[in-house]
């Protein structure tokens, strides 16, 4: 291949570039390249897209652009320690790396870092929204079972009902994202699926959703197509370096030479933090998710179960209940009181939460920065080394933005949104 002139990092030379992460991040960013003519290799230490990318609820979520980090936040972290079943867990811990994340996310739980978290989230969230119609329209995501259903947000209690009247008043005014409020008639007409007797819900007709696993499935037949290499079982074992650049990877496939570099591996990250040179403040937080047929009565909406925090989503070919967020460390075991929440706070709302035969139980690590903001930007120790992590629990949602911004600061040419959110000095 032939080098051209926007082809450059830091005026590098970058005609090859190597990915290291396959999930869904890795994914967008390995597309966005190839289509601009660079030779791209993604290797993963595991399967592509069967980490992270692969369970979660498969939201598209344009009206998710407020952080966790927010006022009354703090409140709600120190009941969680005493909580087993709060659907917001932080298990009391002596890390250091933990402790001090949440010292961070603390000092952040206020309404100017809340709205600047927001307004860097709503960029990524507004372009990625834009960029996936264009995809489905131009046939690259096929069988990903893309729906324009919008999103509901439901709730059980008037209190809550009443209290989010200004997070939905808030969300319009300032980032031009509206709602529509349903009362419990209302609900029960638009969503029958639902029981009555709610306090109401709050429709947000611009989001979407799709098939987690279906649209990796998608990328891959695409990237493939696309002459894009990808290496399985393939662990990242250390960078090599030579005047401030990385030169190759050493891999437990041996060493592969690149240009430049992505890193998107998620919430493993941090790992690599003394080769980037940075200090990547993001920690694991457990998602999980149960996946089943349709039940007889199943919802035409995605929603949001508001008061236990549990994601439903009606796909194409089945039905899917998931989230709550449990820190943990890096513990790969399913916790069943945990998540057995998902089907109890289903229980609460809807006619027929559930369904059998249970299809699949999974869990994936959520790469949670301590401002809710995801970091794209280049290695302070590596100048031709892209970081893109810390998506939160919005990798699916911000993907393609991140793919396309990625590729526009390798090559060197004017960014679609303002990259410089996303700053890891801004730490």
């Amino acid at each position: 291949m032939t080098s051209d002139s926007n082809s450059k990092i830091n005026g590098q030379n970058a005609d090859h570039v190597l990915i290291v992460g396959g999930g869904v991040i890795g994914a967008a960013c390995a597309y966005y390249l190839a289509k601009e003519g660079r030779l791209v290799t993604i290797i993963d230490r595991g399967e592509f897209g069967k980490a992270c990318s692969h369970g979660n609820c498969g939201f598209i979520s344009p009206s998710h652009m407020l952080p966790l980090c927010r006022s009354g936040a703090i409140s709600k972290t120190l009941k969680s320690f005493f909580d087993p079943d709060s659907p917001f867990r932080v298990k009391p811990s002596l890390n250091p790396s933990l402790l001090k994340w949440l010292w961070q996310f603390t000092r952040r739980c206020n309404h100017r870092d809340m709205m600047s978290g927001g307004k860097a989230r709503h960029s990524l969230l507004q372009s990625s929204s834009t960029l996936y119609r264009q995809l489905i329209a131009d046939g690259e995501l096929k069988g990903c079972e893309w729906e324009e259903q919008g999103q509901l947000f439901v709730f059980e209690t008037e209190s809550e009902f009443a209290n989010f009247k200004s997070t939905a008043e808030l969300i319009d005014t300032e980032f031009g994202v509206k709602s529509t409020q349903y009362d419990t008639d209302q609900l029960i007409a638009m969503e029958p699926a639902l029981k009555p007797g709610l306090a109401g819900a709050f429709y947000f007709e611009d989001d979407s959703h799709l098939r987690p696993d279906r649209l990796l499935s998608a990328w891959k037949d695409r990237l493939t197509q696309n002459g894009v290499e990808i290496l399985e079982q393939c662990t990242l074992k250390k960078f090599i370096c030579e005047n401030g650049k990385a030169r190759a990877v050493m891999t437990s496939q041996g060493e592969i030479a690149a240009d430049a570099f992505v890193v998107a591996t998620g919430a493993w990250s941090p790992f690599w933090n003394k080769a980037l040179g940075c200090k990547l403040p993001i920690q694991p937080g457990k998602g999980l998710s149960i996946t089943m047929p349709k039940p007889d009565t199943c919802p035409k909406y995605p929603m949001i179960l508001q008061e236990c925090q549990v994601g439903v989503t009606p796909f194409a070919s089945g039905y899917r209940l998931g989230s709550t967020m449990e820190f943990t460390g890096y513990d790969e075991k399913i916790n069943r009181r945990r998540l057995s929440l998902l089907s109890k706070g289903a229980k609460r709302f809807l006619i027929d939460p559930v369904a059998e035969p249970v299809e699949e139980e999974w869990y994936g690590f959520r790469p949670m920065s301590c401002d809710g903001v995801p970091i794209i930007d280049r290695s302070p120790a590596m100048k031709n080394v892209m970081i893109a992590a810390g998506h939160n629990m919005l990798g699916v949602s911000m993907s393609p933005a991140t793919g396309k911004l990625i590729t526009e600061i390798i090559n060197g040419t004017k960014p679609h949104i303002d990259p410089s959110p996303y700053l890891v000095s801004r730490f």
